[in-house]
């Protein structure tokens, strides 16, 4: 009886921690902001690989350390509206000049919180671009995590701010 009583203890909280996984894969959650800008789709990218002249213009991303290059660990200083900061160190999933940068950055281990976040550069004609900056998260607290995880309005400032710099120059 004792064992049935441990098994069961210990299944119980198992079982609500794969099906919360499970709901975090199926059910993610996302955000994204998009600007169309006024440059060459080379100009735009090479702002956004720029880490070091971050703290001159980006209100989101206000440092950034390391190489935009597949495999590469960044170092991250993230700053909301609210003034709040964050640091946080990703891993550089794709970098294709001109065309995408993405990385994944992860609250404790995997599976908890994963953020995808993907800055994805298209052609909008006449020498335009159109920027989609955004992040996919997934994970098991995702869903008691969602409302923490709006960032529409950090994500515009963003882009505002790289537009107005590749318009400028």
């Amino acid at each position: 009886m004792i064992r049935r009583v441990v098994v069961t203890a210990l299944t119980v909280p198992v079982l609500a921690a794969g099906g919360l996984l499970a709901w975090g894969e199926l059910a993610p959650h996302e955000v994204s902001s998009t600007v169309e800008i006024a440059a060459p789709a080379d100009k735009v990218y090479g702002i956004l690989t720029d880490f070091g002249s971050f703290p001159e213009w980006n209100p989101f991303i206000v440092k950034a350390e390391g190489e935009p290059r597949k495999g590469a660990r960044l170092r991250n200083v993230l700053r909301d509206s609210g003034g709040s900061s964050m640091t946080f160190e990703p891993k550089v999933l794709a970098a294709e000049p001109g065309r995408e940068l993405r990385w994944i950055g992860r609250l404790w281990v995997p599976g908890i919180v994963d953020g995808e976040h993907y800055f994805r550069i298209e052609p909008a004609g006449q020498g335009r671009v159109r920027l989609t900056q955004g992040e996919r998260f997934s994970g098991a607290l995702v869903p008691v995590a969602g409302g923490q995880l709006k960032m529409e309005d950090e994500f515009a400032a963003m882009n505002a701010a790289l537009k107005a710099r590749a318009e400028a120059s």
